[in-house]
């Protein structure tokens, strides 16, 4: 991937004036200057509870959430995902990372029959920066989910704006989780819907826009057209073979998406097949040409 340039930078115009040194820096940090986001995520430790960390075809490695920025540190990634009490207890000796702070939440214990998904914050654009300038850390972005299709989605959207615009003001990138679901949404894999989803987040202000991918890559086309010059990326979704997940990834890759979302195929592993791996998703996401 030809590296791009502080002046290949699109920067949005709800950056302010004073804060686009440092957003440029940020957005060249967390795509290692190539515009293209391989996004590590550590956001489970939550959403999935242990159940991605422990059990049977699991590193035992996993276990303690040290595997996830051991990882982060020594593998070539773009940006870790995680929560700022994750960062907090365990970033003092992973401070060459660059880290996104996931702003909401939510575990898998309740179930859409049971009731519609809802994250709200956890934390503020205004606590991550304070965190960021005190901490000294690279801090380069800020991430929200939005289930879209749920009853309570206008309290996600409303929330996931101002978190995007309030990320644009401190010089942060904004990224979103855009996951249709709940009872509106008979198909969360729809092509049509999923590039709805991509629609919205660019509406939402979002830099880049997580989605998970439809039944067919070449659908993906879709959804980078609705985002416009927002970048989509697709989840990694649950643990496959490891060519398997190349191939669609470099599908995804070539209907116009910008890299990857990947948790539980990479810090599954031992740290060193972990790191190998990276490395792999890193030659496409990062070096093709």
């Amino acid at each position: 991937m030809p590296q791009i340039s502080k002046r290949d930078v699109l920067v949005p115009l709800d950056v302010p004036r004073r804060m686009k040194r440092t957003y440029v820096h940020n957005y060249l940090a967390a795509t290692r200057q190539t515009g293209n986001l391989f996004l590590f995520a550590g956001d489970q430790k939550i959403e999935h509870l242990n159940q991605d960390f422990y059990g049977e075809g699991i590193s035992q490695d996993c276990a303690h959430p040290r595997h996830l920025f051991e990882i982060a540190s020594r593998a070539r990634i773009g940006v870790f995902a995680t929560q700022l009490g994750n960062i907090a207890r365990h970033a003092h000796d992973y401070t060459n990372v660059n880290y996104v702070v996931k702003l909401n939440s939510k575990t898998n214990l309740v179930k859409s029959e049971q009731a519609e998904p809802l994250s709200l914050e956890l934390n503020t654009v205004k606590e991550v920066a304070k965190f960021r300038d005190d901490s000294s850390l690279n801090i380069v972005g800020v991430g929200y989910t939005v289930y879209l299709g749920s009853e309570h989605e206008a309290k996600m959207l409303r929330q996931a704006a101002r978190a995007m615009h309030e990320a644009h003001q401190h010089g942060l990138l904004g990224i979103v989780w855009m996951y249709p679901r709940g009872k509106a949404v008979p198909n969360e894999h729809d092509a049509n819907i999923i590039a709805g989803a991509a629609g919205v987040g660019v509406c939402l202000g979002a830099d880049f826009i997580k989605v998970n991918p439809p039944e067919k890559s070449q659908d993906l086309a879709q959804a980078t057209l609705a985002a416009g010059n927002a970048g989509v990326i697709c989840s990694g979704g649950k643990r496959v073979d490891e060519d398997e997940f190349l191939t669609q990834l470099q599908a995804q890759l070539a209907t116009g998406t910008k890299g990857c979302a990947t948790g539980r195929n990479i810090h599954q592993k031992s740290l060193s097949e972990a790191i190998a791996f990276c490395e792999k998703i890193a030659k496409l996401v990062l070096d093709a040409s």
